[in-house]
């Protein structure tokens, strides 16, 4: 029997990192359903400019500041209700080969891909386990399921991101809230200056993530691939002796799509803006 589908219209949204990109394609969808769509990002004059085009709130989140991320959430139940979704969707890919990032990449990473997301988890299942629903949702990549040259610890947020989903997941069984981790091949937004394409790896666009995720809150479920034939694709590979799966991964050219990107002046915008996007770890503090 097909799961019923589920109605988003008056549910209360969060999605941080939400003033471009897949965050923004994200929230005109869920705001064309009827939700209630709250706009958290560093950005305040993109975020608002965003909001004011869907109807939607727009609220200051730097979400390495763990106790404003707190006061975020905080003020969203007063001003709009009890959250119904989080989507942790902030996220920053700087690339390098490992021995040539520097200590302050790392930790932006580490803060903004992976810490940022365990206490948006965290908090969300406060507020949520409680009143026995909800639905958080976390935006990792394809990247969590495998390594790609030239993005080390990127791969290993994402690696972390899917971890921490599968576990809370679990943890939560029979709870009424729910989890799923959202895992994109490469997607064209601005993260993704300077990428090529490669062989069966083909890109996606940030309303194909959008649609995905709309229909993951529908008709809920876990694993969240974009495109879906990556699930296929991953397990074909994870069943294939190391040797073999690595050498398909260079023969579909999945080695070079990230590393060719390393020294892309392509991509120097965009790292410059990565660099600036964690002022609260910048400050070594964590409120």
């Amino acid at each position: 029997m097909a799961k019923r589908e589920r109605s988003l219209a008056g549910k209360v949204v969060v999605i941080t990192g939400a003033a471009q990109g897949i965050g923004a394609s994200t929230a005109t969808a869920l705001s064309r359903l009827g939700a209630k769509v709250v706009i958290g990002d560093l950005d305040q004059v993109l975020a608002e400019k965003t909001a004011a085009e869907l109807g939607a709130e727009a609220l200051p989140l730097d979400v390495t500041d763990t106790q404003g991320f707190t006061e975020f959430l905080d003020e969203v139940e007063r001003r709009v209700g009890p959250i119904d979704v989080l989507i942790n969707n902030a996220g920053i890919m700087p690339l390098a080969p490992l021995d040539e990032e520097d200590d302050a990449a790392t930790r932006r990473l580490l803060e903004i891909n992976l810490h940022a997301v365990i206490h948006g988890t965290r908090e969300a299942v406060k507020r949520m386990r409680p009143r026995g629903t909800g639905h958080i949702v976390n935006i990792a990549s394809m990247a969590g399921k495998a390594g790609f040259p030239g993005a080390a610890t990127y791969c290993a947020t994402k690696h972390a991101v899917v971890g921490l989903s599968e576990s809370v997941h679990l943890e939560l069984h029979g709870t009424g809230v729910l989890v799923s981790c959202v895992m994109p091949a490469v997607v064209r937004t601005e993260l993704a200056s300077g990428l090529g394409e490669a062989k069966f790896f083909k890109s996606v666009q940030p309303e194909d993530v959008a649609q995905a995720i709309v229909d993951a809150l529908r008709r809920p479920k876990f694993d969240v691939f974009v495109p879906a034939s990556l699930d296929a694709m991953g397990r074909i590979t994870r069943l294939l002796p190391r040797r073999l799966g690595e050498g398909l991964l260079r023969a579909l050219g999945g080695d070079k799509i990230l590393s060719s990107a390393t020294h892309s002046s392509a991509r120097a915008e965009y790292e410059s803006r990565a660099a600036r996007s964690a002022p609260a770890a910048e400050k070594g503090t964590d409120s």
